[in-house]
């Protein structure tokens, strides 16, 4: 069962492949400050999670000016997103799960959609979660089906309550 309503965000860093190398990034770092919205991607390089991310890059100044800090995550190395994000135009802080503690901490390890598809194991449903400023999730969103994107709107009026 998937991280739920109500519950805090975990305390977890992940590594972003920065220019000046790699950093931590902790999944809490807006809490006190304004809403946080992490979005759980499948893989790299893929038709939907580039359209996804896509997506999102191009409503940052939205969610910005209303105080969201947006993050995306997947299981790729840090190196193979920042490629990824190079090549697709992807403007937003997209850090690496390769050890799966994000996955598991938030309960969205795919185990049959994704092998079904592709025979790959271990990587994480479409889901995107919103906690509010204290870090509690207030909207959660997870996908059966990781050629299904989102609701951006709910999204986006999660944000704005």
């Amino acid at each position: 069962m998937p991280l739920k309503l109500g519950q805090p965000l975990p305390e977890i860093s992940l590594k972003q492949k920065t220019d000046a190398g790699l950093v931590d990034v902790s999944l809490r770092r807006n809490v006190g400050k304004g809403k946080t919205v992490i979005l759980f991607v499948p893989l790299a390089f893929t038709g939907v999670c580039t359209d996804e991310l896509c997506k999102v890059t191009g409503l940052l100044d939205e969610y910005k000016k209303l105080g969201a800090d947006v993050i995306a995550i997947s299981v790729d190395s840090p190196f193979a997103q920042e490629a990824w994000a190079k090549q697709a135009g992807i403007n937003l802080t997209l850090v690496s799960d390769f050890n799966r503690v994000a996955l598991k901490a938030f309960k969205v390890k795919d185990t049959r959609v994704i092998p079904e598809k592709t025979g790959l194991l271990n990587v994480a449903k479409r889901s995107v979660f919103v906690a509010d400023k204290a870090g509690n999730v207030i909207h959660s969103e997870v996908k059966r089906d990781p050629a299904s994107m989102p609701n951006f709107a709910k999204i986006k009026k999660a944000v704005e309550a």
